[in-house]
């Protein structure tokens, strides 16, 4: 039985415990989180065995093989490296760092301690993407040509998720003073992951336009200066010379969260689209190229991210998204930062 501590007790927390309730040989013996109350609070709702309010209590206690990291993200390096350092297992939320180097250090730690280590990479619980992938590296669609990559939501414009005017956990994604780096520190790691991985690809060079919209007199609501960016485009080369146009945003109307992935060929096309729960796959392959016409193709089961980490565990060899695979995902955003910034393409090394 693989024991796991669950470290975070907010929102993500109890889709962990759902997602590891229906993995055998799996169970969650304890959680933690430094408000007063909250952990015993959650153990209590969730049916959990024990609960503390700091990290180091849990690690002292020690009846436990691995930790999810549900932590907020500015607190993902210092509570994974002290996980690392007593030999624990770790699935951490995403972003893995708010930045290359702190991923790397991450990367590098858990390698060293040589302890299984991933990254919950939602949009790789698709089964869509994993399909296109396989098609793309077959050599189904030829040689690859051309990517579109799109991330859309519409919280800017629509009141589905609730209004960002009023709403303290809205808001605080506007600000760069609260924590944010704008959407594409949200969402950049999901659709470059995404595009990259469904490619079968890696981006060596991009060249990216980060902008803020005015939404608000002044900039500002209250404590709020609103300075984060609200879409990113950018382009960018991959490692057998196919062009990629990547862009995410939150004013694209008529859009909750969806994400898409179209991959061309030199002798057919397939189309991704998933809104992270529901996907399809559609191609335009062999007779259909001359005719324009798209198929939607039957997808199999794929292993979500939670069963591919216990399946890691069982094996004692590391699963994939991996902390080195999320790390290079950040080495992009951080890239793309940069390239905004000096407004000019960056090669990545």
């Amino acid at each position: 039985m693989h024991r796991i501590l669950l470290l975070g007790t907010g929102g993500i927390a109890g889709h962990h415990v759902e997602e590891f309730a229906g993995i055998p040989g799996c169970s969650i013996v304890a959680c933690v989180d430094q408000l007063p109350g909250r952990a015993a609070a959650f153990a209590a709702a969730s049916k959990i065995g024990d609960s503390f309010e700091s990290l180091e209590a849990a690690i002292a206690w020690g009846q436990f093989d691995a930790a999810i990291n549900a932590t907020p993200d500015g607190a993902h390096r210092a509570t994974t490296l002290a996980l690392l350092g007593v030999g624990k297992h770790v699935f951490c939320e995403k972003p893995l760092a708010p930045n290359y180097a702190d991923a790397f250090d991450m990367t590098q730690a858990a390698e060293a301690a040589g302890v299984i280590n991933m990254v919950n990479l939602t949009y790789r619980n698709s089964p869509a993407i994993h399909e296109a992938r396989r098609m793309v590296q077959a050599g189904e669609i030829g040689a690859l040509r051309h990517v579109e990559a799109s991330y859309r939501q519409s919280w800017l414009v629509s009141k589905s998720w609730g209004d960002w005017r009023v709403e303290d956990k809205w808001l605080w994604r506007l600000s760069s003073r609260h924590g944010s780096t704008g959407v594409l520190g949200d969402v950049g790691i999901h659709i470059l992951d995404f595009a990259t991985y469904g490619a079968g690809q890696d981006i060596v060079s991009l060249h990216a336009d980060l902008v803020t919209f005015p939404k608000a007199e002044g900039e500002r609501i209250g404590d709020y200066v609103l300075d984060a960016n609200d879409s990113v485009a950018m382009t960018a080369r991959l490692d057998c010379g196919a062009l990629a146009t990547i862009v995410a945003s939150r004013y694209m109307t008529g859009h909750a969260n969806d994400l898409s992935l179209a991959l061309h060929g030199t002798q057919g096309a397939i189309k991704v689209e998933t809104d992270g729960k529901a996907s399809s796959l559609s191609a335009c392959l062999g007779g259909d190229v001359d005719l324009q016409r798209w198929r939607t193709l039957d997808l199999p089961s794929v292993k979500r991210n939670a069963r591919r980490f216990a399946d890691a565990l069982d094996a004692g060899r590391n699963g994939d998204p991996s902390f080195r695979r999320a790390a290079d995902m950040q080495k992009l955003i951080d890239a793309a930062f940069e390239s905004s910034a000096a407004k000019l393409p960056i090669s990545v090394a």
